[in-house]
């Protein structure tokens, strides 16, 4: 029976079995499909092949003595040399022979050692290479290190070699590493042949099977006559020919290694070559469209989704890249919701799911309402247990209040107030479940309030409102109720977070997060913060409401900022007056702090000192100065820091001067 857990002499915390599409931290190759391997759920320490997780010593051709080699952390990165292929070793993890680590040596006071590369110890070079590219003769692995200089290059090495007994030749084993020419069963008709340059130009520059670019592997193996290509992994690692697994297919599959285009029953994605086929049965699945799981979480919804063999929806859309799907083919979908449909290759995808299979875990129904209702106008919420709060639907604006939540000001919204205090919440920060799952992790997040303050994921700001938490990240509230499709007044097409990190279309700055247009040739993109820039805002520099201006493409001639004083781009976002006699910078007339609740007390460790720190209105005669760049802080709200040891007491009126 598969363990729960292992554990790993050079990692603190246990890994756990996780289903996983991507290259193994230790041997670098990628996995075949959908695999299964280990992953540490504390700190996401890598993903490992199962096979590899499992191999902590290895018994290695090239040591006569049948030491045993074992893995190891490097804390002296780049001062070892491999006994193998003797080149420097610059990975953070290697083997060496315990037995041969304290075999004393001619030098006083050292001890001779066998370090290896993870490649070079789990996979070493064959014994007898039978087509060797510089040599006519079989060449036979020499397991005892010599001086020797290579007939290939000429370097003169110190280690393994392949020799040449009819000649008395030796070879660097680097030299000889691959073979000139292989016979594979995916094209039987000719050998292939090593190429070390560029991808021929007549080719498509991809491997036939599992279609990785050849330009990223260090050689591979091309026959001219048929233009035919095959990268390492697919030569030495192939898929298998003829797979036989019911949970995929009733039938034996066979692989047909040629360009096709086919669609995936499977996952219902298109494919370009190599698939596995059941002619019978007209069946067709990518070649590592395999191992999926059946029920599974995903931060798309709310809900679990299980797989499917047909979708049965016409005309329905992944709720993930946005693309139609193949009714005919398989995915995944939600019971509850029939209209929530995903590719299977989107749904399983590393950034979306979180690797647990829950087909035979019991699905808890846990209350997620925030409050208990009292009548039609009062609530008592879990953040205010205290007292009840009571429904506020007037419009009228009352300067300075602020959502405790959100802690963004309460404009004409309705919103919730307690019968008794000052506590207030927005109508819609009321009604936030008690968990949920976001697009920008594959997290379940849990609502908290009244914590420390924290950098929210999605949009970076600093916050100490009420926020949603998980093992690895937060978001503030505002970010985390962003769904999809998300629709801003600026942009004619509904948002989505079809994949992360790009460069927002408005601000021109790249970001983790961001959401994307998926209409065709549109290309539109935003990131979290300008998102959720305020369509209106309160600023002292007018006495009427400002609006957010999404650029001017006409405008001419020069415009300043009434805030910072100096020069403003028409054609960016700005916020503007009723009359639009003003172009005032977004960051002017909100600020670094617009997360961070007035008047309250904080303390935080910057470069290893404790700094005690208040939140203040920028609302006095004069403005403070900050203590970092020297100038008068001209945003709505600053920092205040103390403390008795601290030579850092003072003003800050931006984050970056806050954290320098």
């Amino acid at each position: 029976m598969e363990p729960l857990k292992i554990n790993l002499p050079f990692h603190e915390h246990p890994l756990t079995p996780v289903k996983i599409e991507s290259a193994c931290k230790w041997c670098g190759l990628k996995f075949n499909g959908v695999s299964d391997g280990y992953q540490c759920g504390s700190c996401i320490y890598g993903l490992f092949h199962k096979t590899c997780a499992n191999n902590k010593n290895i018994a290695h051709p090239s040591q006569t003595c049948g030491n045993i080699l074992y893995h190891t952390l490097n804390l002296e990165r780049g001062k070892r040399r491999c006994a193998g292929c003797r080149e420097k070793i610059y990975d953070d993890l290697y083997f060496i022979c315990n037995d041969c680590v304290l075999v004393p040596t001619r030098r006083k006071g050292s001890f001779g050692s066998s370090y290896f590369h993870f490649n070079c110890a789990k996979y070493p070079p064959s014994e007898v290479i039978d087509v060797p590219q510089h040599h006519d003769h079989k060449l036979k692995l020499e397991t005892v290190r010599s001086c020797f200089t290579c007939a290939a290059c000429g370097k003169d090495c110190d280690g393994y070699s392949y020799k040449c007994h009819e000649c008395n030749l030796k070879f660097h084993v680097n030299c000889e590493k691959y073979p000139a020419e292989v016979t594979h069963f995916s094209h039987s008709l000719h050998p292939l042949k090593l190429f070390k340059d560029e991808p021929p130009a007549y080719t498509d520059g991809k491997c036939r099977l599992c279609g990785e670019k050849l330009a990223n592997s260090e050689v591979f193996y091309h026959c001219s006559t048929c233009n035919f290509s095959l990268d390492l992994q697919c030569v030495f690692q192939p898929p298998k020919q003829n797979p036989h697994d019911l949970n995929i297919h009733d039938h034996q599959l066979t692989i047909m290694p040629k360009s096709i285009s086919f669609t995936c029953t499977t996952c219902g994605l298109n494919g370009d070559r190599s698939p596995y086929v059941c002619l019978p049965c007209d069946f067709t699945i990518h070649n590592d469209c395999s191992g999926f799981p059946w029920v599974i979480n995903i931060n798309r919804h709310d809900h679990r989704v299980s797989r499917t063999s047909l979708i049965g929806v016409v005309n329905s859309v992944c709720g993930i890249c946005r693309k139609k799907m193949d009714w005919s083919c398989g995915g995944y979908s939600c019971k509850r919701c029939p209209s929530y449909v995903f590719h299977t290759k989107c749904a399983t995808r590393e950034d979306v799911w979180d690797g647990k299979e829950m087909k035979d875990e019991p699905e808890e129904e846990e209350d997620i309402q925030p409050f208990t209702v009292i009548d039609e106008n009062t609530i008592h919420h879990v953040s205010h247990e205290e007292h009840n709060l009571r429904l506020d639907k007037s419009g009228i604006f009352i300067k300075d209040r602020i959502c405790e939540a959100c802690v963004y000001p309460i404009y004409h919204n309705s919103f919730y107030s307690c019968m008794s205090c000052s506590f207030i919440l927005h109508e819609s920060c009321a009604n936030l479940p008690l968990w949920k799952r976001h697009v920008v992790s594959n997290e379940r997040y849990r609502y908290k309030y009244w914590d420390y303050f924290f950098t929210c994921m999605a949009c970076g700001l600093l916050s100490n409102g009420f926020k949603y938490d998980a093992t690895r990240s937060t978001l503030d509230v505002r970010c985390a109720s962003v769904t999809e499709p998300f629709v801003h007044k600026s942009h004619p097409h509904p948002l989505f977070y079809t994949s992360p990190r790009g460069v927002c279309s408005v601000c021109k700055k790249e970001e983790h997060h961001v959401l994307r247009c998926v209409e065709d040739d549109c290309g539109y993109v935003m990131d979290y913060r300008c998102a959720l820039l305020p369509y209106e805002v309160k600023h002292s520099v007018d006495h009427h409401f400002l609006s957010l201006c999404y650029g001017e493409e006409n405008a001419s001639g020069k415009y300043w900022c009434d805030i910072c004083e100096k020069e403003t781009d028409p054609k960016t976002w700005f916020y503007t007056s009723k009359d639009c006699e003003l172009t005032l910078h977004t960051d002017c007339v909100l600020g670094d702090f617009r997360g961070l609740k007035p008047g309250i007390a904080e303390d935080e460790y910057v470069h290893h000192v404790r700094r005690d720190f208040k939140v203040l209105r920028n609302n006095s005669m004069s403005r403070p100065l900050c203590k970092q760049c020297k100038s008068r802080c001209i945003f709505p709200f600053f920092l205040e820091t103390w403390n008795k040891n601290s030579i850092h007491n003072g003003y800050y009126c931006s984050e970056s001067c806050f954290y320098s």
